[in-house]
């Protein structure tokens, strides 16, 4: 069976073709960085048009580079969310055409899901059940997974997830659209004894995390440096310390957070995952912990962490596979717990 994948959830238009023989038969994905640029973040209506513009497009490409026609298409898998509402209803209603006009189901798919299960797109995928850490966007999650389909919440984000305290932080210290890849680069000129900041609600019971107050912090610290007059140079190494003590800080709560959740769980797998989850640090440390309790850490190849169409492929293969497809109406779902997902 093979399944083309749809993802518009946000600021990247991904497809890919998911075949359950051969694997991942190919995939492309287009990326709205420079259109939203020069606004230093996401504009949904931008978002959305971007979309309208580009989804078609690229299927056609994707379908040329795998010498595929629509006869070799079993189903369409689209992100009906969680996301931007205007974006998703953008895949939601390309998606569901499409499957329409070729006469095969579609498939909505869960868009944390498929970070889930980007892992399982490698050729070492993890086996269940595990812990997964989800990293993306406005999560972060800490998900018992026995299954495709059966999850159960551990902890998650009470307030800023982990990728949204990195772009804040980030245009807190003047730098470009997208913050997280750029904060992570400065702070490797950072040096890491000058500057410790606190570890949120590492000090208490519980799986649950807040970053929040990290970003005040950060800010408050940038404000007291910066206070007095000082040379271009010294501000630079400035930015650079308060960007290496909050990536620390980030890295060093979330891996205490997934050393107790695999210590609670008995688990001897741990899956990173979603964008956050290309951060070199967490992966060092993530690998450090799960080497110590003797476990082993997955992670998606870098391509593979921020939004693309293979993972949507491949989560709606499963759920192709299941027999589950969709009605001949669609819609979006901006907000969608995980844990209402059907178990496969």
């Amino acid at each position: 069976m093979r399944v083309l994948g749809i993802e518009t959830s946000c600021d990247e238009t991904g497809v890919a073709i998911y075949d359950g023989e051969q694997g991942l038969l190919g995939h492309c994905v287009h990326s709205q960085i420079a259109l939203h640029a020069e606004y230093g973040g996401v504009v949904p209506e931008l978002a959305s048009r971007d979309h309208v513009r580009k989804t078609l497009p690229l299927i056609g490409q994707l379908l040329r580079e795998t010498g595929l026609g629509r006869g070799e298409i079993d189903a369409v898998a689209y992100t009906a969310g969680p996301g931007l509402v205007g974006a998703l209803l953008v895949g939601a209603a390309i998606g569901r055409t499409l499957a329409w006009g070729w006469g095969v189901p579609a498939l909505a798919v869960h868009h944390m899901e498929g970070h889930l299960l980007a892992p399982m797109l490698e050729a070492q995928a993890p086996a269940f059940p595990f812990v997964a850490l989800l990293v993306s966007g406005g999560h972060t999650q800490l998900v018992q997974v026995d299954g495709v389909g059966r999850y159960r919440m551990l902890g998650e984000s009470l307030d800023d997830a982990a990728g949204e305290a990195f772009d804040k932080t980030a245009k807190l210290l003047g730098l470009p659209y997208p913050g997280g890849p750029e904060l992570a680069r400065l702070a490797r000129q950072g040096d890491p004894g000058r500057f410790r900041f606190p570890r949120p609600m590492t000090d208490r019971p519980g799986l649950d995390f807040s970053f929040s107050g990290l970003k005040t912090f950060a800010l408050n610290t940038l404000r007291e440096v910066c206070a007095a007059d000082r040379d271009e140079e010294a501000e630079l190494r400035d930015r650079a310390d308060i960007a290496r003590a909050f990536e620390d800080a980030v890295v060093d709560t979330l891996a205490i957070k997934c050393r107790r959740a695999v210590r609670e769980s008995g688990a001897r797998t741990l899956v990173l995952a979603g964008g956050v989850s290309a951060n070199r640090r967490l992966r060092e440390r993530i690998q450090e912990i799960m080497a110590g309790e003797g476990g082993r850490a997955y992670y998606p190849r870098p391509e593979f962490c921020t939004d693309n169409g293979a993972m949507i492929a491949y989560a709606g293969w499963q759920r192709l596979r299941a027999g589950e497809h969709e009605a001949l109406a669609f819609g979006a779902r901006p907000r969608w717990p995980m844990e209402e997902l059907a178990a496969v």
